[in-house]
């Protein structure tokens, strides 16, 4: 059984939209004052940040979901990837000063649901009979 191209290129892209997403609210803080020089105020916007981390979970789900069913049959990689879009959405929860943080454990368990993911596929690539049967 093999791996598609395209199922690991889902993976590699919500791995590269979640890091996006979690550089773009992390470096924000910083680029705030350069904004109005770009004319580009919409990065700062909350419904800009929530677009591009419900464009990040719908790839995640897409990319999971095949693994799922395709491959491995573990549900523990979409658990992750709920837990940490529910962190990263709520990541004011603990106050501004603790918003850094949250983003980054969300953004991790994200990225980390895609890891986790591509490593159940490849490794039913080496089964004979298929992991989803065992």
């Amino acid at each position: 059984m093999e791996i598609s191209k395209d199922k690991t290129l889902l993976d590699r892209l919500g791995i590269w939209a979640s890091s996006l997403c979690a550089l773009h609210c992390l470096l924000l803080p910083i680029l705030i004052p350069l904004i109005p020089f770009v004319g580009a105020s919409f990065f700062a916007q909350n419904w800009f940040e929530r677009s591009i981390l419900s464009l990040s979970m719908l790839i995640g789900f897409w990319a999971l979901f095949s693994g799922f069913y395709r491959y491995h049959r573990q549900l523990y990689p979409l658990y992750s990837l709920v837990l940490g879009g529910l962190i990263y959405w709520n990541k004011d929860m603990f106050g501004d000063s603790y918003e850094p943080f949250t983003i980054a454990v969300g953004a991790l368990l994200i990225v980390g649901a895609h890891i986790v993911n591509l490593k159940l596929c490849q490794s039913c690539q080496d089964c004979d009979s298929g992991c989803a049967s065992s």
